[in-house]
Order: C-alpha cells, then sequence, then structure tokens
C-alpha cells in the first residue's frame, strides 16, 4: 500500500460516526460501489495478446511448457525447476524471503497467477515479456544455473516430438558444444565465443521458444474468486450480500479504508490491486545483500536484452513493442523503485516486500504509518495516520482477498 501527498480521501462523516458507535455501517456511496466493482475479478478484462510471442495462447505450447516449467533436467544440478520456487499449491511462489535454487537468491519469488497481464516482470521490471521473464532464471547461477546451448540439447533429447509439434524441426545441433553460453562459467562463456553467429542464433531460437512455451503455460495461471469477489458481485448487481458472499463489520469497515482514508487504492487498484509500476516507499534493504537498486538497474537490463519485443527473436512488429518503447528510463523516482505486488492471496503468502524484509501484514502497515525515510532514494509515501483499530480493519480486509 502507498500513501501519497495530497492523495488521502476522508470518511464519510456519517460512516466514521456510525462505526465509533458500534452501529450498522453505512451503505455504501455510489463513488465506492464503482470503486469495489472495479477491484472485482468480474471486471478484469479478456487476456491481451503478446505479439512478442506468436505461440503464447497455441494449447499445444502450453503442455509443452507446462511440461518444461516442471523438470528439473532445465538445470546444472537436475534439482531444480521452475516449480521449485513456484509452487502451485502456494499461490505459484515458495513462502520464503529470499528464492532458493541451487543457492539464495537475493529476492523474494513472485506469484505468477495472471502475471501475464503485466508490462514488466520481476521486482526491477528487467524483462518485457513472461517469455523473456522464464528465461532469465535459466541461467542465473543461483536459480537454475544452466545454459543455453545445453537447455537446447534437453530439449532435443526429451522433448523432441512436442518441440517440433509446435515450433517445427530442431536445427541441427550436432556440432553446438554440449556447454555454451554468454554466462556461467569460464568454460562455458569461451565455449559460446568459439561459435560462430550462425550457431548462437540457432541456440538462441530454441531457447527463445522455450521461454515462449513456458510463457503460454503461465498464461494458463489465474486468480480465482475470494469472498470479496463475491461481495463485489453482490454489490455490483444491486442485491445485499448474503452466505459466503458478506463481510464482517470489521472486514467491510477495512474495504472502506482501503479505498478511502487509507488511499491503499492508490496503487493496489484494478481486479488484481496492482498498478503494475514501480514506487520507492522506503524498504530498508535486506542485510548482508548486495546493494539494490530496483527500477534503477533494472531499465538498463531490459533495453539490452536480446530477447526484449524489440530484439530479433521477439514476433512482434517495433509498433507493437510501445511499453518498452516509451518507457521512463531515467530520473530519482527510479532509484530503489520496485514493481507493486498484487494484493491477491496476500495473507497466505508471508514474508513481504522485494527481499521479504516485513514478516507479518500488521508490520507491513506499521511501516506505512511509520513512514520511514528511504535509504536511498526518495520515498513516496509519508505517515498514514490510523489508529489501532484501523490498521486491524485493514488486515481484516486484506484476509477477505485469500479465500
Amino acid at each position: 500500500m502507498i500513501f501519497r501527498r495530497g492523495g488521502i480521501a476522508l470518511l464519510p462523516a456519517a460512516a466514521v460516526l456510525l462505526g465509533l458507535l458500534g452501529c450498522k455501517p453505512a451503505p455504501l456511496t455510489e463513488a465506492e460501489r464503482k470503486t469495489v466493482a472495479s477491484l472485482a475479478l468480474s471486471s478484469l478484462p479478456p487476456l491481451p495478446a503478446d505479439p512478442s510471442n506468436r505461440y503464447a495462447d497455441d494449447p499445444a505450447a502450453a503442455a509443452l511448457g507446462a511440461a518444461l516449467f516442471f523438470d528439473q533436467r532445465l538445470s546444472r544440478n537436475g534439482d531444480v525447476a521452475c516449480g521449485t520456487c513456484h509452487i502451485a499449491g502456494r499461490h505459484f511462489q515458495d513462502d520464503r524471503p529470499l528464492g532458493v535454487g541451487i543457492s539464495t537468491t537475493s529476492r523474494r519469488t513472485m506469484p505468477l497467477a495472471d502475471a501475464a497481464r503485466s508490462p514488466f516482470f520481476f521486482w526491477d521490471g528487467r524483462r518485457d515479456s513472461l517469455w523473456a521473464q522464464a528465461l532469465t532464471p535459466l541461467e542465473d547461477a543461483r536459480e537454475h544455473g544452466g545454459n543455453r546451448a545445453a537447455y537446447a540439447h534437453s530439449v532435443k533429447a526429451n522433448w523432441a516430438e512436442d518441440y517440433e509439434r509446435v515450433f517445427g524441426p530442431l536445427p541441427d545441433l550436432s556440432t553446438v558444444p554440449a556447454n555454451a553460453g554468454p554466462f556461467g562459467n569460464e568454460a562455458e562463456k569461451a565455449a559460446w565465443a568459439g561459435m560462430d553467429m550462425a550457431q548462437q542464433n540457432t541456440v538462441n531460437r530454441v531457447f527463445a521458444n522455450i521461454g515462449k512455451a513456458i510463457a503460454a503455460y503461465e498464461r494458463t495461471l489465474v486468480h480465482e474468486k475470494t469472498r470479496f469477489d463475491r461481495f463485489a458481485d453482490a454489490v455490483t448487481a444491486g442485491r445485499d450480500p448474503d452466505g459466503d458472499a458478506t463481510l464482517s463489520d470489521e472486514e467491510f469497515y477495512g474495504l472502506r479504508l482501503f479505498v478511502g482514508k487509507a488511499n491503499c487504492i492508490e496503487c493496489h487498484n484494478g481486479p488484481r490491486f496492482t498498478d503494475d509500476h514501480f514506487h520507492n516507499t522506503g524498504i530498508a534493504p535486506a542485510k548482508s545483500l548486495p546493494e539494490d537498486l530496483g527500477r534503477e538497474a533494472g531499465v538498463p537490463q531490459v533495453l539490452s536484452d536480446p530477447f526484449n519485443c524489440l530484439g530479433p527473436y521477439s514476433d512482434a512488429a517495433p509498433e507493437a513493442c510501445g511499453e518498452l518503447r516509451f518507457m521512463n528510463t531515467s530520473g530519482p523516482e527510479l532509484r530503489r523503485a520496485y514493481k507493486t505486488p498484487s494484493l491477491r492471496g496476500v495473507a497466505d503468502r508471508p514474508p513481504y516486500m522485494h527481499a521479504g524484509q516485513i514478516s507479518t501484514l500488521e508490520a507491513v502497515i506499521d511501516h506505512y504509518v511509520r513512514a520511514p525515510a528511504s535509504p536511498d532514494g526518495n520515498t513516496e509515501i509519508v505517515p498514514l495516520r490510523i489508529s489501532e483499530r484501523e490498521r486491524a480493519a485493514l488486515v481484516a480486509f486484506l484476509k477477505t482477498l485469500s479465500n
């Protein structure tokens, strides 16, 4: 939740008074009803196409992607798959402060449901498509730790028929080293440098298609309705919520705070409860981790990524790459700015923030109440003036996004 200067809206006086007196809460105002409707999953538009991935909605690609997502052979030690950190029963994340693959990373694992709707990926937005994102951990020494030549050989050895059903004939890899890539150990980098451009392009094309298949699968991962959605649907339809669509008085009060006085909706808006933007909220760095500048470091990485929307392995025409072409590339607001996470399922997946620095929802709200100065760059938040009762109500409402 982010609370900006000049962005605090007051609750209707009558609602506050009735709440303090313990009476039945006042009905939602028309403005509140519209806001609540905008947060419901039922208002989510159809999943947009990904012009950079022509296979994004191909069922055969998704089937191959699902197999690759859980294939531990796509790692250096044969023990790590995408599903190692993105656990299906845990909102496709892992409950850890920091992701753990071959070794421990420096960021928290992000959930994947409806992630395909985001224009940029990772906490710093260093990739601009779901398929480019899927490739990155495969070569990260702390995550899968492998190299792209080895992955191409693995696909040919284990998934050739499925691959060719989607992407066409696999290339001849007989002259490609068993292990080679622009990252990895010195021998692997030297082997990559010794390959000619045609060989590198051949491997890169297979590697890109691995990402495109995994992305096709990840596009099928969606949020499920919660009690809040059932409540919001009833409100939108003009019905009195009943049964499992009801909110307690405390949860209802927390909802009003969320869209009003606390102004959480400034950044946690829309059916996914995120604006998909990057913000500095004064979060202290995690101990013993290297310097992390957030979006400021992510921008040059996404621009230089050969697998970005404008790169040679993208299926998009340049004019379809507006998010990349026109994104903000400089300015003090990028320093230590991190992506707004979705709040769906938030109560089920502590700890919080980009490196798991805060252990509970109550402590997260306390952070926004205190609004400490940013350790680097300029924080966007100011102290939130809410009572202990209001803090508890906010937490109660957030829990309705998980059940």
